[in-house]
């Protein structure tokens, strides 16, 4: 189940799955809580050090969206005779071509230039803790489970920006695709619990967690990288 409540009413924003909520607070409380099961909040830093170094941010969050689009299209190719699963992400594939598109548009409005591609190390990380070998649905639930985790950590950064940028149309921009990212995570938190066990899926989902957390803990802090 998920609903919004808009700033109108009172700046609300619940995503509820069993076990799983999301509500607009401060970032520090929000985590803790663990509204998006986040086990380490981003050092607050980094925000500060990101505006400094916006053109970055904007270009490396570009490849995001383009490697979040790849992704559910390469589950799709892999899954499809999955149906429920092939109609739940084609939505998302449009959805996250649409931010690299809404991202690029604040590019050109900038006058900045979109360059090239740079290292993910915490992708690079944490595609090294996917299982490997079993079957097809528990190669699956590790990828839901990894694209869920990039998107709980990609909305936790946007509410970042949303809430601490001075850039008034960047703080806004932020803000509705925090909305966006908090849907993409319960949507793959859904779908692994539907196609396994979802008591493994829980306990597996603990385990990303906690290497999640980890590997932040020994990464450098730096504020060209949306993560």
């Amino acid at each position: 189940m998920s609903h919004l409540t808009t700033p109108a009413t009172n700046h609300l924003l619940t995503w509820e799955l069993p076990g799983i909520y999301l509500t607009d607070m401060s970032w520090e409380e929000s985590t803790r809580q663990k509204m998006l099961h986040l086990k380490l909040p981003t050092d607050p830093r980094w925000v500060g050090i990101a505006e400094m170094q916006i053109e970055d941010i904007l270009v490396d969050h570009a490849y995001c969206e383009q490697k979040a689009a790849s992704s559910c299209i390469s589950l799709i190719l892999r899954y499809p005779d999955l149906d429920e699963l092939v109609e739940t992400l084609t939505p998302i594939v449009a959805e996250e071509w649409g931010h690299f598109e809404r991202v690029m548009e604040q590019l050109r409005k900038r006058n900045m230039k979109f360059g090239f591609p740079r290292k993910d190390e915490y992708v690079i990380k944490l595609n090294g803790f996917v299982k490997k070998g079993g079957s097809r649905k528990q190669q699956l639930t590790e990828h839901l489970l990894l694209n869920a985790l990039i998107e709980a950590r990609s909305c936790e950064r946007f509410k970042l920006l949303s809430k601490h940028i001075q850039d008034e149309e960047l703080k806004k921009f932020y803000y509705e695709l925090m909305i966006s990212e908090a849907g993409h995570y319960v949507t793959f938190i859904e779908m692994a619990r539907k196609f396994h066990d979802p008591e493994y899926v829980n306990q597996r989902w603990q385990e990303w967690l906690d290497y999640e957390a980890s590997i932040l803990k020994e990464m450098e802090l730096r504020g060209d990288r949306m993560h």
